[in-house]
């Protein structure tokens, strides 16, 4: 039977953050509000976890999960050969809502899904977030929905469509009602190559572009 806390109380707080570390510890979800819509969070290094995370909310392994991290330097052990605007990008938008797709490091002993070496990132901005974050290291987190259905701006709506799939829900109240922009920057690798936006989100191109200027592919990017 799944439980929400309400954050806004001390004590549920400290209640909540307990029995989410314990839940993540033992592969179990957690929902938890972040800066752009409320999240459902899985151990990123237990592969029973992601599976959790992907059968809960309707997704199958050629839609892997984004990964959350508490700081910069956890990049560094997540992604290799981070390029020079990927660290623009990350010092303009860090914490905050650009999710941005790198190779991932080959060493890492985890199973996201279909892939292809690559591991999407962001570090939230969310203080609770940031805080389970910080207790649990690296966690798989896509938005608390159903495929197909709009994401979760309270934990309410997220507990209506997860249910019981998820052990507990951190409701932090209304979070926002855009998701985190998507960039992929795994092309900077080729000479030549562009950031390409996947997801129009918190960020707009507008703001990417005055960071990174023409290496932000233009128009006719995936949205």
């Amino acid at each position: 039977m799944s439980r929400v806390f309400d954050c806004s109380d001390s004590e549920q707080l400290l209640s909540g953050m307990r029995l989410a570390r314990g839940a993540i510890a033992h592969g179990e979800l957690v929902v938890m509000p972040t800066d752009t819509v409320y999240g459902v969070a899985a151990d990123a290094f237990s592969p029973r976890a992601v599976q959790r995370l992907l059968d809960a909310k309707g997704r199958t392994r050629e839609s892997p999960p984004p990964v959350l991290v508490p700081s910069v330097a956890t990049l560094e052990a997540l992604a290799t050969d981070i390029p020079d605007a990927v660290r623009r990008l990350v010092d303009a938008f860090w914490p905050g809502g650009l999710t941005i797709v790198l190779q991932a490091q080959p060493s890492l002993a985890w199973d996201l899904g279909e892939t292809q070496g690559t591991v999407a990132v962001r570090m939230p901005a969310h203080p609770i977030a940031r805080e389970l974050l910080e207790e649990t290291g690296p966690l798989a987190v896509s938005s608390a929905n159903l495929t197909g259905q709009p994401a979760a701006s309270t934990a309410q709506q997220a507990s209506a469509m997860l249910g019981d799939s998820v052990s507990v829900y951190l409701d932090g109240g209304p979070a926002g009602d855009v998701a985190s922009t998507i960039v992929d920057a795994t092309a900077l690798a080729v000479p030549g190559g562009a950031i390409t936006v996947l997801r129009d989100g918190a960020v707009s191109r507008e703001r990417l572009r005055e960071v990174v200027g023409d290496l932000l592919a233009s128009g006719d990017d995936r949205t």
